[in-house]
């Protein structure tokens, strides 16, 4: 079992071939479509040992899964705002949960919590710091601000009017994070989100809300970052006007902030864990997984699949291109369990 298949967002998927398999392959997309096991065989170019589904944000694009002939694992990270993917999940051999507190939504009928596993958000190479540049900025929020977000809104506007120094901005984190003496952080699902391991990353100051998911156990509070309580603005400036009376104090935090990603926090670090879990199953056991899943393979669709299938189809009714007519079909056909099946 040393071939792998992973499609769909990339996270840490590059990392992988460092960490003891013989072939990993990989492919994302843009466009309109969903994936069966033929679909799945010819983008990776071999038949793969183990195929990894990772989240995109979308409703599911690899379709008839449960019936796929080899190990699967779905990589959840929008849990927050997707509450289908626990049922999806039940499809699968694993499942990778980024939000620590979800992992119980996980463990089904069909996926024992056993094979659920915690893979927390994470800060890639390129995350690091810049000594060249110059902390300008008090306060800095690099991300989206949209109608998407309403109290990310709300609470930005509350915070800008008690500390008129706060700066918020959208793009290039690598290059705006160092401006700042002071990152700040807002989770509008009080979800552990990516920015928590990118400002660190980074060496920067984070200034992050008081959330669960394992924030606090993989962080320590006041030495590797500093928290506010979630949506109190007020809190939060507070926060702020210590940090920046303390430089030295903001020196430690992003000395030590950093030390914490670099030892246990980046891409190769989820990488690895992930390949010591997989790996260390024997044929056997793959091969008593998989099947045990394909017997159960019409039950899956009946009890947890058959009906987010049937309303995404109803959803994209009278829709007049022709990928999305494609995609109706494709969620018709798999909630009867005809789409995409493998020939043995």
């Amino acid at each position: 079992m040393r071939r792998l298949f992973w499609i769909g967002s990339p996270f840490f998927w590059r990392d992988l071939r460092a960490t003891g398999w013989d072939e990993v392959a990989f492919c994302n997309f843009e466009d309109i479509r969903s994936h069966g096991w033929q679909d799945i065989v010819r983008r990776a170019g071999f038949v793969p040992d183990v195929l990894v589904v990772a989240d995109k944000s979308r409703p599911p694009f690899v379709l008839g899964v449960e019936d796929f002939p080899c190990l699967t694992v779905f990589y959840s990270v929008d849990s927050h705002i997707h509450s289908w993917q626990p049922w999806y999940a039940q499809a699968f051999d694993f499942c990778l949960v980024s939000l620590r507190d979800h992992l119980s939504r996980f463990a089904g009928l069909f996926l024992p919590a056993g094979r659920v596993l915690w893979s927390p958000a994470f800060a890639q190479d390129a995350d690091a710091p810049d000594e060249t540049v110059s902390r300008n900025l008090d306060c800095l929020f690099v991300g989206t601000v949209s109608e998407n977000t309403p109290r990310r809104a709300a609470f930005l506007r509350e915070l800008a009017a008690l500390r008129p120094g706060l700066q918020v901005t959208f793009g290039d984190y690598r290059r705006l994070f160092p401006q700042a003496e002071v990152v700040l952080n807002q989770c509008e699902h009080e979800d552990l989100n990516f920015r928590v391991f990118e400002a660190l990353g980074c060496g920067s100051c984070l200034l992050t809300p008081r959330i669960g998911h394992g924030l606090t156990e993989l962080f320590a509070e006041g030495e590797e970052l500093v928290c506010y309580a979630p949506h109190d603005a007020a809190d939060a400036a507070a926060r702020i006007g210590e940090l920046l009376g303390e430089p030295q104090r903001m020196a430690r935090l992003r000395q030590a902030g950093l030390a914490a990603v670099n030892a246990a926090h980046r891409a190769i670090h989820r990488a690895r864990a992930f390949s010591e879990r997989l790996l260390a199953l024997s044929d056997e056991d793959c091969r008593q997984i998989v099947a045990r899943r394909r017997q159960q393979a019409g039950a899956i669709r009946q009890h947890c699949l058959r009906l987010p299938y049937l309303l995404w189809a109803e959803s994209l009714a009278g829709a007049q291109d022709s990928a999305t007519q494609a995609l109706r079909a494709s969620y018709l056909a798999a909630a009867r369990g005809q789409y995409g099946r493998p020939e043995a």
